[in-house]
């Protein structure tokens, strides 16, 4: 069973960082891709950034809102991605969320996985 870990939010100051962990864990063939989405309250969630297998270390894709500010990175051995947040501003206080798109067996057949969340506070 695929699980993702997430770690990593907390409370931190306008113009402060943070750095998010997700590791996925379980039987898995091979992760295709990675991302961290976020949902503030009372919005839907939406893509924060995206990496995928392309290249030595993936492909990426921002928000534009984040674009200067977040970099996205994937560690291929520990099935693991990460989100370096700087210049953190008020509005980006939500819950992050964690996905992973996985072929479970090498089939071809790939299914998508979500996180639990970590909740990033960025305070006015």
């Amino acid at each position: 069973q695929v699980q993702l870990v997430e770690s990593g939010g907390g409370l931190v100051r306008p113009g402060g960082s943070l750095t998010l962990s997700c590791q996925a864990t379980g039987g898995m063939f091979a992760i295709v891709g990675m991302a961290w989405h976020r949902q503030a309250s009372g919005k839907q969630r939406e893509l924060v950034a995206e990496v995928d297998s392309g290249g030595t270390s993936g492909d990426t894709n921002y928000a534009d809102f984040v674009k200067g500010r977040f970099t996205i990175s994937r560690d291929y051995a520990k099935n693991a991605v990460y989100l370096q947040m700087d210049n953190l501003k008020p509005e980006d206080t939500a819950v992050y969320y964690c996905y992973a798109d996985i072929e479970i067996d090498g089939g071809g057949r790939r299914t998508g996985y979500w996180g639990q969340g970590t909740r990033v506070t960025v305070p006015s």
